[in-house]
């Protein structure tokens, strides 16, 4: 990430972290939660949260690696497709950026995994959505005391203790850092340019060394594509009882599914 868009997501954090932050608490209302509370399992706590506002959340390995995930809303209900060919941090952040867009965004969007690329940071609402996320995912009073804990287990080493931020809460490694700058905890004009170009390669690495758990940099590659084409096969046939649609519908129904799963996947 070059230097200049991370003064830009700083200064827009420091802008707008207490309207971000308000939001935040309203979504751990919703859900019941602590707001402060470290989230062990944020699928399963958006999946039931998305139903209550007409969303539904999908899990399909994707072909575009850029991609985390998509939210689109049609006439009747909304959609969230995840991104499981993408390590499970990122999966992660991409789940809790969607958050956003489905309970406080305007538009649709197609949300990049990575805080990398020079385009990302077009529409306001996307960094919105990553502040969003970053608060949700690393509370701040939870966040402050794991930085000092692993902070003094790292004997100061700034890449160590991202490394083991980043394992403990599961999330990329540069929404750690982007973390820690936004609370102040390192000097962002004091740090050592490797700091901002550390590849998948030599995270797994560090892990690694540091005997931490190198699967969260792997795919899952979850599909749940053969239990969504139950569901509307079996909705299908309910409304073609009750003559709302009829047989040729269904099938034109589940063949442009199909066709689209298959441009998703790359097959």
């Amino acid at each position: 990430m070059k230097v200049e868009h991370l003064r830009k997501i700083i200064a827009y954090s420091n802008k707008n972290r207490e309207e971000i932050y308000s939001m935040v608490k309203r979504f751990c209302s919703f859900t019941g939660i602590e707001y402060d509370s470290d989230l062990l399992n944020i699928l399963q706590i958006v999946r039931s949260s998305f139903q209550k506002k007409d969303y539904f959340v999908f899990e399909i390995p994707f072909t575009d690696d850029e991609i985390g995930a998509l939210c689109y809303r049609g006439d009747g209900l909304g959609y969230v497709v995840v991104n499981t060919s993408l390590p499970k941090v990122n999966v992660n952040f991409a789940i809790a950026h969607e958050i956003y867009h489905v309970f406080f965004g305007e538009n649709e969007f197609a949300s990049k995994v990575e805080f990398a690329d020079d385009h990302y940071y077009k529409h306001e609402e996307e960094y919105a959505a990553n502040l969003f996320a970053g608060m949700l995912l690393m509370p701040e009073v939870s966040f402050r005391r794991m930085y000092l804990k692993f902070r003094d287990e790292s004997s100061g080493n700034e890449v160590d203790t991202i490394i083991r931020l980043m394992s403990y809460y599961q999330v990329p490694y540069m929404a750690v850092l982007i973390r820690c700058l936004e609370l102040e905890l390192m000097d962002g004009k004091a740090l050592p340019e490797q700091l901002f170009n550390f590849d998948r390669v030599q995270i797994r690495q560090r892990l690694a060394d540091l005997w931490l758990d190198e699967s969260i940099m792997d795919a899952s590659n979850r599909d749940d594509y053969s239990h969504i084409e139950k569901i509307v096969e079996r909705l299908g046939r309910k409304y073609i009882g009750d003559e709302y649609i009829n047989e040729r519908t269904l099938k034109k129904v589940l063949h442009n599914m199909r066709e689209l799963y298959m441009k998703i996947k790359g097959e």
